[in-house]
């Protein structure tokens, strides 16, 4: 059986649960969690769509969340219908995160939607005030592997981030990009 066979039999169950957990404490749910963090079994799967159906902004159908991601800010976070988020992700919603339908991300790949200033002089960097633009990933994505997603960028429909980019601008549609910043390779 497939993900999406399983999330087909799954979905209403999945659904009561979630409307039930919704009023447990974020404590004891990001401390679950972080119990089932390193597993990437289907029941570890499904444990981590609940939890992300009963406390983020909006979750849709088939959301897969691999093991060892970790998301910031669920109150922050969206996303729409057979969304993977593969192992090994950081995903910190400060400034919100969306992300459309058929979208996949690849391991290790961080999604910042929050950053530094650096104008007071007279304070660290480290304490300047943070900016919080937020990221959007539209439908049809593929994000590769080690890609860094940083606040302020949409990315369009039907793209592709090529592995190990740093994307500091917005993408249109129908492309392909990669490299340190992030350019334009073809478009599709």
């Amino acid at each position: 059986m497939t993900g999406r066979q399983i999330f087909k039999v799954a979905k209403s169950p999945l659904s009561v649960i979630s409307k039930i957990v919704r009023v447990f404490p974020n404590f004891i749910l990001r401390f679950v969690w972080h119990v089932i963090f390193p597993f990437n079994g289907y029941l570890s799967k499904m444990i981590r769509y609940v939890i992300l159906k009963a406390k983020a902004k909006k979750i849709g159908d088939n959301v897969s969340i691999g093991c060892n991601t970790i998301i910031k800010r669920w109150d922050n976070f969206s996303c729409g219908d057979d969304v993977s988020i593969h192992e090994y992700c950081m995903i910190d919603c400060d400034g919100g995160i969306t992300i459309g339908n058929q979208v996949s991300i690849a391991h290790s790949t961080s999604l910042i939607s929050a950053n530094h200033t650096w104008m007071d002089q007279d304070t660290p960097i480290k304490y300047n005030p943070v900016t919080t633009q937020g990221i959007a990933i539209e439908s049809d994505v593929w994000v590769g592997a080690g890609v860094r997603i940083l606040d302020g960028v949409v990315i369009k429909n039907r793209s592709i981030v090529a592995a190990g980019a740093v994307v500091n601008r917005s993408v249109e549609s129908n492309s392909i990009v990669g490299g340190i910043p992030a350019k334009l390779i073809k478009k599709i």
